[in-house]
């Protein structure tokens, strides 16, 4: 695919900055669709002068998402968030963004088109991260019937906001909760296999019009996630079950904070296995046979939690 050029919207994020160096390093030119270009400035870099463009396509605006698709051979749409925020909502984003850039893509003649989802996709889903999710998939399934559409479980690398959220928790408190008893099953996929799954969406032909299921090679509790998390970063911390009632009172209070560590609406996502269903697709039928496993990755970057940080060795606290 080099000299072609593709529009990667939300490419500044965590999962999009890893797409962004896996297609420079293809040879596609990549225009960086995101509110604030500035902010994306640092992606440059990652490929040679004028490879990656950063623009600015804000979702509510057709003038801007068209701009930013025109001309382009393929668009992928990675924008989402877990928690709403003044405009920012799911159904602005997830439903309503990704309609409209399905609509441009397919206005261009534009077939090639990779949709970021997430397990536990659903229109008719309680929780609004899921069902808008859900809608968004239907939208971009209707406009770009040869999209291809990627469902990651959770997602970890050096930027997530899992490992590192309780890591910098356990920190400064003496216990960690277990929503709903940490029974909910995830099955972690490293960020890297995302973005290998992204590119293999854009250039494998036997990809097109299929969706794909992305998980680790393994399965892990809520309660499990956390132990290891807390075996990595050398802490010892009691492990405090929270029952489901108690979390959605939480979950209400706490969504009131500018960057809210638990909403209402994770609550209801925590009650639902988040794990790759037994039929689907996977990274296997991508080309991606040994994807990363979480005990591999995760001590690479959590170490600056460790007690001392990352240069010192020592046992566990305690």
């Amino acid at each position: 695919m080099a000299g072609q050029t593709v529009t990667i919207f939300g490419g500044s994020g965590f999962i999009g900055r890893y797409v962004v160096a896996r297609l420079a390093d293809r040879g596609w030119t990549v225009r960086v669709a995101v509110r604030h270009p500035r902010q994306a400035q640092f992606l440059r870099p990652l490929g040679n002068v004028g490879q990656i463009v950063p623009l600015r396509a804000r979702l509510q605006s057709d003038a801007e998402v068209t701009a930013a698709i025109q001309g382009a051979d393929a668009v992928v749409n990675l924008v989402g968030i877990l928690a709403e925020g003044g405009s920012q909502t799911f159904e602005a984003l997830q439903h309503l963004g990704a309609q409209r850039i399905a609509e441009v893509a397919a206005a261009e003649g534009i077939t090639r088109f990779v949709q970021m989802s997430a397990i536990g996709a659903d229109p008719d889903a309680e929780a609004d991260y899921a069902r808008t999710k859900g809608l968004g998939e239907a939208a971009v399934r209707t406009e770009v019937p040869q999209a291809v559409i990627l469902r990651p479980s959770i997602v970890f690398g050096p930027e997530d906001g899992f490992f590192n959220r309780f890591a910098a928790m356990a920190r400064l408190t003496p216990a960690l909760p277990l929503i709903g008893g940490g029974a909910t099953r995830f099955q972690p996929v490293y960020v890297g296999d995302v973005a290998d799954a992204v590119v293999a969406g854009l250039e494998r032909e036997d990809a097109r019009g299929k969706t794909f299921e992305l998980g680790g090679p393994h399965v892990y509790s809520f309660k499990a996630l956390l132990q290891l998390l807390l075996k990595t970063i050398r802490r010892r911390r009691l492990l405090i079950p929270v029952p489901w009632a108690l979390a959605y009172v939480q979950g209400s209070l706490l969504q009131q904070l500018p960057d809210p560590p638990l909403t209402r609406d994770q609550v209801k996502l925590l009650e639902h296995d988040n794990v790759v269903a037994p039929n689907a697709l996977t990274l296997a039928d991508l080309g991606i046979e040994t994807p990363h496993s979480v005990e591999v990755i995760i001590p690479t970057y959590l170490e600056r939690y460790r007690p001392g940080g990352r240069f010192v060795a020592q046992t566990p606290e305690g």
